[in-house]
Parts: C-alpha cells; sequence; structure tokens
C-alpha cells in the first residue's frame, strides 16, 4: 500500500544521509534543529519533540534509553504499520539519532504484538544496519555507539499509553505510572527514557535531511509539517493519505472520494465524531488533533450502533487498575444498551453525560480520560436522531 500524496514528505528525493548529518553535529544542536522545526509528537499527544528530546538529554544517569512506541492499536489507524514496512530505514535511523541526541546506547521498537507478521522483515534491518555500521559500535566511525532490540507486544490497547509501555518492556501487567515523575527523567528500568510515536521518529530523519527550515514551510504556525491519516470507512479511495496540517475535512473527503457523509471520526475511537455542518474545521493541533484515525460514515449508518461498538471496545480494554475508566465505561455502555431498549430516560443521558465528563479528568491515564470522548460527541451531535429511531 503506497502513501497516498502530492510531494509530500516520503514522496521527496532527499531522504538520504540523514545519520551521516546528524553525526557531524552536536546533540545539542540536532536538539535545537528539532525544536525549531516545530515537530509534535504525531501520536496524537502534540508535545513538542524537540522538547522532550532536550529533556532527556539534561537527564542526568549512566544509562538512558529510547523507544519506540509501535503498538497501534487504536481503532482505525494503520500509517504505523506502512511506515515500518515500506520506509524502516526513516524509523530506525531516526530513532539512532534520537540515541545519538540524547545520550541513549539502547532503543526498543515495541511492536505490536498483531504485526508479529513484520518482525523478520524488521530484524533483518536491524541485521543489515548492523554489518554496515549504521548500528552498534561506533557508528560510522563515531565515537557513538548504539543498538536498537524488537520487543513484541500482546495486543493490549493500554500499552499504547508511554508508562504502560514501559512497564510492559520490563515485564509487567501493562498499567500506566503516575506522572509525574516522567519517562524522561525516570522511564525504562527507572532511566532517562525517550519515547516517541513511529511517525515523529521518520519525521526527525527527514528534518536532519532537509533541515527544520524546510519542514516549517508546511502546515500551519502552530502544527508544522505533514500528517499521515489512516482513512477508511465509506469512501471509494481509503489508504494512507499524507496532507499537510491545516486541510479541512471538507477537503480530506475530497481526497478519499467520500459522497453523502454523515459524521467522521477523528482520532479513533478515543477521538471525536464531528457531523457534516462542521466539515469546515481543520487537522491540526489547535483545532482536531489525531493520531491519524479517520473513519467516514455515510447516511445509512446507525449513529448508536457505532457508539455502541466504541463503547464494547473501551469496556475490553480497560486495564482495571482505575475506577472512573473501570467502572465509568460500563456505566456508558449500560446507558446504550438502554437507549436501544428505549428504557433510558434524556435525563439519564444527560447525567451519564456528566460521568463521561468526570472520567475525562478522574481517570488516570490517556485511555480513561478519552474513552468517554466518542459517547459525549455523538450524543450530543446526534441527540435527536438516535431517540427518534428507538
Amino acid at each position: 500500500m503506497p502513501i497516498i500524496n502530492d510531494n509530500g514528505f516520503f514522496d521527496i528525493k532527499n531522504r538520504e544521509n540523514g545519520l551521516e548529518k546528524a553525526l557531524i553535529m552536536t546533540p545539542q544542536d540536532i536538539v535545537m534543529e528539532i525544536r525549531e522545526s516545530g515537530l509534535k509528537g504525531r501520536g496524537g499527544a502534540g508535545f513538542s519533540t524537540g522538547t522532550k528530546w532536550m529533556f532527556a538529554m539534561q537527564a542526568k544517569s549512566d544509562q538512558k534509553f529510547v523507544v519506540c512506541n509501535a503498538d497501534e492499536g487504536e481503532p482505525g489507524t494503520f500509517k504505523d504499520r506502512l511506515l515500518l514496512d515500506e520506509y524502516t530505514n526513516l524509523v530506525f535511523e531516526g530513532m539512532t539519532i534520537a540515541g545519538y541526541a540524547t545520550g541513549a546506547t539502547k532503543g526498543y521498537l515495541y511492536l505490536r504484538g498483531e504485526y508479529r507478521y513484520l518482525y523478520k522483515k524488521l530484524q533483518d534491518h536491524l541485521d543489515d544496519m548492523r554489518a554496515n555500521k549504521r548500528l552498534g559500535n561506533n557508528i560510522l566511525g563515531a565515537d557513538f555507539s548504539f543498538d536498537i532490540e524488537i520487543r513484541l507486544g500482546s495486543g493490549a490497547y493500554v500499552c499504547g499509553e508511554e508508562t504502560a509501555l514501559i512497564e510492559s518492556l520490563e515485564g509487567h501487567r501493562g498499567e500506566a505510572r503516575n506522572r509525574p515523575p516522567f519517562p524522561v527523567n525516570t522511564g525504562l528500568l527507572g532511566k532517562p527514557t525517550t519515547v516517541n510515536n513511529v511517525e515523529t521518529f521518520a519525521d526527525a530523519y527527514l528534518i536532519m535531511c532537509n533541515g527544520g527550515e524546510w519542514f516549517q514551510k508546511h502546515g500551519t504556525n502552530k502544527s508544522s509539517g505533514m500528517k499521515l491519516l489512516s482513512i477508511s470507512g465509506d469512501c471509494k479511495v481509503p489508504g494512507v493519505y499524507e496532507v499537510p496540517f491545516g486541510i479541512t475535512v471538507s477537503d480530506m473527503l475530497a481526497l478519499c472520494k467520500a459522497e453523502n457523509t454523515k459524521a467522521v471520526q477523528i482520532g479513533g475511537a478515543s477521538g471525536v465524531c464531528l457531523p457534516n455542518d462542521q466539515f469546515n474545521r481543520t487537522i491540526s493541533f489547535e483545532d482536531i488533533p489525531t493520531g491519524g484515525s479517520i473513519m467516514i460514515f455515510n447516511e445509512s449508518r446507525n449513529m448508536l450502533h457505532i457508539l455502541k461498538n466504541f463503547m464494547e471496545f473501551f469496556v475490553d480494554e480497560s486495564c482495571g487498575q482505575c475506577s472512573p475508566c473501570r467502572i465509568g465505561n460500563l456505566k456508558l455502555l449500560e446507558g446504550i444498551e438502554m437507549i436501544e431498549n428505549g428504557t433510558c430516560s434524556l435525563s439519564h443521558v444527560h447525567e451519564l453525560m456528566q460521568l463521561g465528563a468526570t472520567m475525562q479528568i478522574a481517570s488516570k491515564c490517556g485511555l480513561g480520560q478519552s474513552s468517554p470522548n466518542a459517547f459525549i460527541s455523538i450524543l450530543t451531535q446526534y441527540e435527536d436522531e438516535i431517540f427518534s429511531n428507538r
């Protein structure tokens, strides 16, 4: 599956020698280049990558780690799988550059369990890098040693959260940690750890190839660069699209040839649902941020059925560690079933909305905090339709 783009980042010719260029720079210069590029985390949270690397670089420790979060578990997302499969060197060399910039000597690719079929190809690529002195001791003759190990997850959605991922890497049950401390200070094995998304490392590599100023020419003032979107659902041309930040939802729908669109779920099950009167809004950190999942629903779709599917997912995937998420998601699902049965009053729906708002604040990690998003947005936007069809 190729990336669908129009002269996008991953289609440019100048994507060679990023590692060579990085190794003749100082770690401080690399961090500043990444900061000034405006690159933000492509997993959806949108934290400044350069700032994260700077914190890790400044941390004092005898050992540091770099971790690539390839646990692509958000429903409707598949762009990281494509990067790992077809742009492998950008990801691994982006990790290596991060290791050099932050002072780390070991990296881990935490690979989603369902992507096990990619394991051999990725391992072979690492072996080739070692054979070509692009990984291991004294990389390309420099006074810098760094290696990467692949670790397989087991399909737990919560391990997409960086501290739960670290717990899993250590051999524990995947559960989110309290923060602070943050991974850049106290991460894997208690050491400073830089955790970034697959796409983030690939973009960091391209910045080393072409410079931060080149990166900033794309996107918006607050959302630099391009974004990979996994577009699926009711459209004629689904796939992975590379678009500039700031693109409107309506322009995105035109690209994938979607017709009679009723709703667009942006950000996966944990994202928000937009009705067609909001398609003038933009994909950007200042408006609608997303890790990359775009699900399109046309006029034939039943929004209550869609919402029930999302909530069943969260009930199954909650790690159960905190009560707002463990009990709250179950109560929201029970409310949906009551609506289906015609036994849920409008006042009870509003009480469940308040419960969802509480979950967004009181849950321990991003899974619980974002799990009510679809419930709140779909029932807010489609309340009349849902209750008129009971």
